[in-house]
């Protein structure tokens, strides 16, 4: 049986024009049911149906109160989230969503080529790729280091771009246990190009397996 994902792409600040190819992109993954949605009002109804909610280059304040409680308490119950790109552009005003994803965008540079460092080859969403992964995409920055809250699985080279603003220890991927429930989340995934690369796709799969847990949940 197909596991559910309610895929949420609501944005009130800056919109990427990759978001439909992004949900086309989520739909060819074999053994999940995608249930697409901009209405807040998804967020408020029962989501235990669903093996993980996927906050898709979400941007600004995109849940209602009540949507706020709901999406916590799935969470701590054991349900999966998934947060890609601007999913760290999301929900400034609400303290427990930064803590639930890790880190909070803070800048970026030019939307441009670099490096990705694979530290940790032991996870569904990096298992496949190689330890240098050549990628083109905005590179965010946080506000904080998320290092030692959340399980690095990659990081960005700065040597190999303009404009980084964290250092050498600069987290890109990573994943988290909050509550009962599984965090995946990718900085990856600006432009409609990457969603059309075998390396992300299957990068972003295997995120999404791990956040969702075992098929049938």
């Amino acid at each position: 049986m197909a596991r559910r994902l309610l895929v949420h792409t609501r944005t009130t600040a800056y919109r990427h024009d990759s978001i439909p190819d992004a949900v086309a992109a989520l739909r060819t993954l074999d053994g999940f049911g995608i249930e697409h949605t901009e209405d807040p009002a998804a967020l408020e109804r029962l989501l235990e149906p669903y093996a993980a909610v996927v906050f898709l280059s979400t941007s600004g304040e995109v849940l209602t109160p009540a949507g706020r409680v709901r999406l916590a308490a799935y969470v701590e119950r054991g349900g999966g989230f998934v947060g890609v790109h601007a999913a760290a552009c999301t929900e400034y005003d609400w303290p427990y969503y930064g803590e639930l994803l890790g880190a909070r965008f803070a800048r970026h540079p030019e939307y441009q080529p670099g490096r990705v460092l694979v530290e940790d080859h032991d996870h569904p969403a990096t298992r496949h790729l190689p330890a240098v992964w050549p990628f083109t995409d905005e590179w965010y920055d946080f506000r904080t280091n998320p290092r030692g809250a959340v399980r690095v699985l990659a990081r960005a080279d700065e040597s190999s771009y303009r404009g980084g603003g964290m250092g050498a220890d600069h987290p890109l991927v990573w994943c988290r246990e909050q509550g009962l429930g599984r965090v995946f989340y990718t900085a990856l995934g600006h432009a409609s190009e990457a969603y059309a690369d075998p390396d992300f796709l299957a990068h972003l799969r295997g995120g999404i397996d791990w956040a969702a847990g075992p098929a049938g949940r």
